[in-house]
């Protein structure tokens, strides 16, 4: 006799199962998400017929083993962020803001694939075929071969993928909108988003085609859907960009077959996502030398060294209450710091002082390095002083106002060189081997050891 199924309840937001229903899940601390599950019953003669494993084979840790073969998109940008191209029957998953560019940039690379003579399928779940060809045309790839369908029903779209055998890539736009008739619930829902997933997936990795999945996000910028999405994945792409910028930055935060934190950049036009193969100058274009409140950083994304500007401006406080603290781009915790190390370890006086700090371009900075750029930028809006025109700055400042040491200085003064810039303010060289020992021809080194050195007279207009 069958027993009574139990009953579980599933987070819509994490995923977590629950033994019972509770008004918070324990998991992701969110209300109101706990959904009943359907749950098959189990017969009591089934763990009699289960079937015993097989031993599985083991092998050694040594061998020879193969770089994984790639497929160039056609779009370089693309390829950087990807570690070189497309691996066949790997998974990339490519996460971003509703209208940021995401089905764009997929249509141009699927549309480059296409004109290399790879067969793709390119399968909408959002939009009709008609639209797709409207797109197409907006950005001037009308004419390439690339074969279209509108579809959610993930068996469907399985069985078409299967029955080609020279299908190479299979673009999926978006895994939210797919639908597996097995799984009683909507679209979107958790479970709904790891079944199909699992099963395009395992198709992928049975038929040797490599999969992108378009990924929606949540209003705190991480990918919708169940946190098993990105572990079921070989590659998670996250696009990301103000729409009030022209910038977008591809970025990798998950590679199995390359390096994390590499980046794409692309300038969004009229004809599309173009690539920005210098975004140094890109991101320095607009720059106006002599103004107080300016520094270059010389920061580095993933394997390429990329030039910004940092702009500081402080005003007066305004009212009695607490000073204003605005910050694009950087981590406000960490000019909160920077800020109380000045006033301490410099003497500046900024607690009566709204602070904004701005990152130019609507690129987002994440590493320590650019503490000395800030840093810089703060002291010359403070004292009214531009910082040199031709200098650059990269370094971490501790809370003792030391300035530390930071990785692969070569490649952010060869950047800084190749640009024009006459003078790098790096941290000083305390062991052999942290610095470079023959700068770039026409590149002068200032090392500095504390961050007061940039309040002294010599630091600010050289």
């Amino acid at each position: 006799m069958a027993k009574k199924p139990a009953r579980q309840y599933g987070c819509t937001a994490c995923g977590a199962v629950h033994a019972k229903w509770a008004g918070q899940c324990d998991a992701c601390q969110e209300w109101n998400t706990l959904e009943e599950l359907p749950v098959e019953p189990l017969a009591a003669s089934s763990a009699a017929r289960a079937v015993p494993g097989r031993r599985v084979k083991l092998e050694a840790l040594q061998g020879v083993v193969q770089p994984p073969p790639r497929v160039r998109s056609g779009i370089a940008e693309l390829d950087r962020a990807l570690g070189g191209g497309l691996v066949p029957a790997s998974v990339v998953l490519v996460g971003g803001d509703p209208g940021i560019g995401k089905s764009t940039l997929l249509l141009q690379a699927a549309s480059r694939l296409a004109e290399q003579g790879e067969r793709v399928l390119y399968i909408s779940g959002e939009e009709a075929v008609d639209q797709i060809r409207l797109r197409a045309r907006r950005l001037g790839v009308e004419g390439a071969k690339l074969e279209l369908a509108a579809s959610i029903n993930v068996a469907d779209i399985i069985a078409t993928a299967e029955a080609e055998a020279d299908v190479r890539v299979v673009v999926i736009d978006s895994i939210q909108t797919m639908w597996l008739e097995t799984v009683e619930s909507a679209p979107g829902t958790v479970s709904q988003v790891r079944a199909c997933a699992f099963e395009l997936i395992r198709s992928a990795k049975r038929r040797g085609f490599c999969l992108i999945l378009v990924g929606h996000v949540t209003k705190e910028g991480a990918l919708a859907g169940p946190r098993v999405l990105e572990h079921m994945v070989d590659a998670v792409m996250y696009f990301e960009g103000d729409r009030g910028h022209q910038f977008r930055i591809l970025r990798a935060a998950k590679n199995r077959y390359g390096a994390t934190d590499e980046i794409g950049v692309f300038a969004m036009t009229d004809r599309g996502l173009e690539e920005v193969s210098n975004p140094s100058a890109l991101f320095l274009a607009e720059r106006r030398g002599n103004i107080a409140g300016s520094a270059v950083f010389a920061g580095l994304e993933g394997s390429r060294p990329v030039l910004l500007e940092v702009q500081a401006l402080l005003s007066p406080k305004g009212g009695d209450g607490a000073p204003r603290r605005a910050v694009v781009g950087w981590d406000s915790g960490r000019l909160a710091m920077l800020l109380a190390v000045l006033e301490t370890r410099c003497g500046l006086k900024l607690s009566g002082m709204d602070v904004y700090l701005n990152v130019a371009g609507g690129l987002k900075v994440a590493e320590p390095a650019a503490d000395l750029a800030v840093a810089a930028a703060l002291v010359s809006a403070a004292t009214g002083v531009p910082t040199s025109p031709g200098a650059v700055y990269f370094g971490e400042v501790g809370l003792s106002g030391e300035i530390r040491q930071v990785a692969q200085a070569d490649s952010r003064l060869k950047e800084a060189a190749k640009l024009g810039f006459t003078q790098a303010v790096l941290p000083r060289r305390v062991a052999r081997g942290s610095a470079p020992a023959r700068p770039p021809e026409g590149l002068t080194l200032r090392e500095s050891g504390h961050v007061s050195d940039l309040v002294s007279p010599d630091a600010q207009g050289e």
